[in-house]
């Protein structure tokens, strides 16, 4: 694995007067920090919705570009192509199909186990009352995410393969469509799409992540930003610890800021959907991937991945605690 270098040059701080040009001339003299993220972004969309990064790299002639993705392999994609330097948090599972690619990842930070923010459910008058009712349905599940292992692993503990079942391979407004309207006869989803189908429609749950799938979520980065901008990475980790304390001690005051940017989601759904989130930013350690690679052994198990992937084969960011 890579080591990143931790020391910018010490010329570039030893002058007032070269600060005061940085100052005066950003636009010749910025660095751009290129974020990718999605809605479901949760730390990142804080950050983004109150500046608090652009305040914290500012110091460092660092700009911040904001750009969008609608899930997380092609935020993957486009951070291994160079397109973005940072990805916001994914699914485990999505590093996972991005090496299977071949692409070249380095994780940067991690979200701890949140088990309980996804889980598979089916319709209050449903006659599936367990896993092993599944064999034969339709299920509606993103291909890739999180919710995807979880349904592997709950099919397994039920007896069944994957193949046992019929996957409607969706996304989650298009899941939640189809769950609605009797199209399909299960749903495996995620948080806020699995707090606001509970609240808003008759729901029963077959099994959530307890047990099954850790689901931790995984923020990565590329070689190029980190060994050039070893100290931006320092703030940005510090910062999104900084956030997920906030959200986790302010969780009404959280759910308000991020209902809106949620598709004017009710702040008592994002509540509800934030407290089954960890949201403990935490540096990578290898021991802790070990469920990648169950994740990858799956997947490569039921057809899914085109080859076995080594998940411990990639580079961990030598983040420093705050």
């Amino acid at each position: 694995m890579p080591q990143f270098r931790h020391a910018l040059p010490r010329a570039l701080f030893s002058t007032g007067l070269l600060l005061g040009l940085l100052t005066l001339l950003p636009q010749a003299n910025a660095e751009t920090l290129r974020i990718g993220y999605q809605k479901s972004s949760t730390l990142i969309s804080i950050l983004k919705s109150q500046g608090t990064l652009e305040k914290a790299l500012s110091a460092q002639g660092i700009d911040i570009s904001w750009h969008e993705f609608p899930n997380g392999q092609p935020l993957l994609e486009s951070l291994n192509v160079g397109n973005i330097d940072l990805s916001a948090d994914v699914a485990d599972t999505v590093p996972v199909f991005a090496q299977a690619a071949g692409a070249q990842l380095i994780y940067f930070a991690q979200e701890a186990p949140s088990p309980a923010a996804q889980a598979i459910i089916v319709r209050g008058d449903s006659p599936i009352h367990s896993l092993a009712d599944l064999k034969g349905k339709k299920v509606a599940v993103t291909k890739a995410a999180g919710s995807h292992y979880l349904l592997i692993a709950a099919l397994a503990k039920a007896g069944l393969k994957f193949n046992d079942v019929q996957p409607a391979y969706l996304t989650p407004a298009d899941g939640r469509a189809a769950f609605e309207n009797k199209r399909v006869d299960a749903w495996v989803t995620w948080e806020p799409f699995l707090s606001g189908a509970q609240q808003q429609l008759p729901t029963r749950t077959l099994a959530d992540g307890e047990g099954l799938a850790d689901y931790q979520r995984y923020y990565l980065t590329s070689t190029r930003f980190a060994e050039a901008h070893p100290q931006a990475l320092e703030v940005v980790f510090a910062e999104l610890v900084k956030t997920g304390d906030w959200l986790r001690a302010n969780p009404r005051q959280a759910a308000e800021l991020l209902g809106p940017l949620w598709g004017n989601l009710d702040p008592s759904i994002v509540e509800k959907a934030n407290a089954r989130r960890s949201y403990q930013v935490r540096a990578v350690q290898p021991d802790s991937l070990q469920e990648q690679q169950k994740i990858a052994d799956a997947f490569f198990a039921e057809g899914l991945l085109p080859k076995p992937v080594d998940a411990l084969d990639v580079a961990i960011w030598p983040a420093e605690k705050p």
